[in-house]
């Protein structure tokens, strides 16, 4: 009877322990009990649980189930357990006897070595926080090419518009410069161009016969405006997810004047590598752009077109001209198996990025990643085309699934299970903070050089509602171990399995470039830390002999995004795998 009133105290007080560092708070208990309303519970010497300690008493809140006389201990486990070995083993008279001295002093042992632990995390921890601190400093984001003219370019009459280099649903994107410098406008005029008359243009099929064409290092992104009215007021708010890339300067305006952005309305975008950015962002009259005719009549206003629908006046984003896009460029380019995985790694770094900042794209697809190839020919990836995201401040990336009529996003074919499955109803909710990283899941097949098999019909065809993970194909043997885990991890049904854009993007780079980092037998907050600081200075030095290097960018990113806890995940993960048969 002894040993068993031992054992059952000694598991009452672990599992208040347990309770105050893992649970929330609750009601206040008393030995595993909730403790009745009136007088306080005492458990001093020669009180019961239950008892009164004396008129006047205070209550005693032991809210998570802690004895209150423990509660100087909350921050050091190892003091916590060296009260309990003098309370428990020390005892003359009262105790628990033999057995429970020992049963008390194993548990104070066992606390001692929780505390060794967590002493090792904290160390790791405040050692990446170090490194992601000198790195956050040191990446270089996307130069604004329009920086050093901060006031200009909130007027289409100041762009050379050239040839239409794009067209989706909603809008038609041009490549676009500034001729503000002479040898640009006598460029211009040479190939005769009108100034004074609306944006500058160049004719459809004259680009190539003049020899001195400016090179575009712009792109122009005209919206089609059908329903929102001429108001540059209107303009701005209904299509203000396509607003969320955009820069505080783009979106200060001609004369300076920022335009109205409601309280809880949708966020803006820090920048990062692997996002879009919106360098200006303005409204004005719809011009007769080259192709326009042929290519979206019925989205004209009828000043251009009779039979047009669309409004006198839309919403014109300014961005960086890319080479790409990563459908054109898995065209005519197939990914070496390490390369693919950099790519997909790309990806999951501006996914994880959005996730941080409480956004959700809900559109990735190849058409939606812009590439841009540096001088190697090696491809930099960057998300584009946030049309249909998800930044509402009020409801972040839990979205309140009332009806049938709340918008859940694009491209249904590379929809999240949990999204494509969801029922409306009075507290049904989406949660999108994984549904980015099951669509590049499905976009890695595209990259390795396989078809998407969330696209097309017939047998191979699979829909997001209703697969299996079984049915997945394969990935090829040549793709690393890792990265065919990793998909499969990404593409699982269940997002409470799936890993997140974080820990996914760790899993890569520790799969790229920390194969000693996570051996089995190396496996220790320590020496994981030591592998960090080796790569800092390596990445550091490399990033001063050669700045565009991908893979040297790469590991910037990752060193500025250091979370021990993320990597701790993505290192068991690799450690799963790889121990499995």
């Amino acid at each position: 009877m002894a040993v068993r009133q031992a054992l059952g105290r000694g598991l009452q007080l672990g599992r208040a322990l347990l309770l105050r560092f893992t649970a929330k708070p609750g009601p206040t208990y008393v030995w595993g009990r909730p403790e009745r309303p009136g007088p306080a519970a005492g458990w001093g010497r020669g009180e019961r649980p239950g008892q009164a300690a004396g008129p006047g008493a205070e209550p005693r809140r032991l809210g998570l189930g802690l004895p209150s006389r423990y509660r100087f201990f909350r921050q050091s486990v190892a003091g916590l357990a060296a009260r309990l070995q003098r309370q428990f083993v020390g005892r003359p008279r009262g105790g628990a006897g033999p057995c429970g001295r020992a049963v008390f002093l194993a548990f104070g042992l066992g606390l001692g070595l929780i505390e060794e632990k967590q002493a090792e995390g904290r160390r790791a921890a405040s050692a990446c926080e170090e490194i992601q601190a000198v790195f956050t400093r040191k990446n270089k984001l996307l130069p604004d090419p329009l920086d050093t003219r901060r006031w200009q370019g909130f007027r289409l009459e100041e762009y050379l518009i050239g040839k239409s280099i794009g067209k989706g649903c909603s809008a038609a994107v041009y490549e676009a410069t500034m001729p503000v410098l002479p040898q640009n406008q006598q460029v211009a005029g040479s190939i005769g161009l009108l100034p004074g008359r609306g944006p500058e243009i160049i004719p459809r099929g004259e680009e190539e016969q003049a020899p001195l064409a400016p090179a575009f290092p712009l792109a122009i992104k005209m919206m089609w405006n059908i329903s929102a009215g001429s108001s540059s007021e209107a303009i701005f708010s209904t299509m203000s997810q396509e607003l969320v890339p955009a820069s505080r300067v783009a979106l200060a305006g001609e004369y300076g004047v920022l335009p109205h952005r409601s309280k809880g309305g949708p966020k803006q975008l820090a920048a990062h590598p692997n996002v879009i950015r919106v360098f200006r962002a303005f409204t004005s009259s719809v011009p007769l752009l080259p192709g326009a005719l042929l290519d979206y009549p019925d989205v004209l206003p009828p000043r251009l077109h009779p039979e047009g629908l669309g409004h006198e006046r839309t919403l014109f984003l300014v961005m960086k001209n890319y080479s790409c896009t990563l459908r054109q460029y898995l065209h005519g380019n197939s990914p070496s198996p390490r390369l693919a995985t950099v790519m997909t790694l790309q990806l999951l770094e501006g996914v994880a990025h959005l996730v941080q900042q409480g956004v959700a794209h809900r559109d990735l697809k190849s058409d939606n990643v812009l590439v841009e190839l540096d001088a190697d020919g090696c491809p930099w990836l960057v998300i584009t085309d946030f049309g249909c995201c998800l930044a509402d401040e009020r409801v972040g990336l839990q979205l309140p699934f009332t009806s049938w009529y709340v918008d859940r996003g694009g491209n249904g074919c590379l929809m999240a299970p949990e999204v494509s499955t969801a029922c409306p109803g009075p507290r049904a909710v989406i949660d999108y903070s994984k549904a980015d990283a099951w669509a590049v899941g499905a976009l890695a097949y595209e990259i390795c050089g396989l078809p998407n098999p969330f696209y097309g019909r017939g047998r191979a065809h699979l829909e997001s509602r209703s697969y299996q993970e079984a049915q997945l194909p394969a990935l090829p043997e040549s793709v690393p171990l890792e990265a065919r885990q990793l998909v499969k991890s990404l593409l699982q049904r269940d997002a409470s399995k799936r890993p997140s854009a974080r820990v996914a993007a760790n899993v890569l780079h520790l799969s790229l470039w920390g194969e000693r980092a996570v051996a089995l037998e190396d496996l220790k907050p320590d020496k994981m830390i030591g592998w960090l600081l080796q790569q800092s200075a390596a990445t550091l030095l490399a990033n001063r002999l050669a700045e565009n290097c991908v893979e040297t960018k790469m590991k910037m990113l990752f060193l500025a995004n250091l979370e021990y806890e993320a990597l701790s995940q993505a290192a068991l993960l690799l450690c799963s795998w790889r121990a499995a048969p």
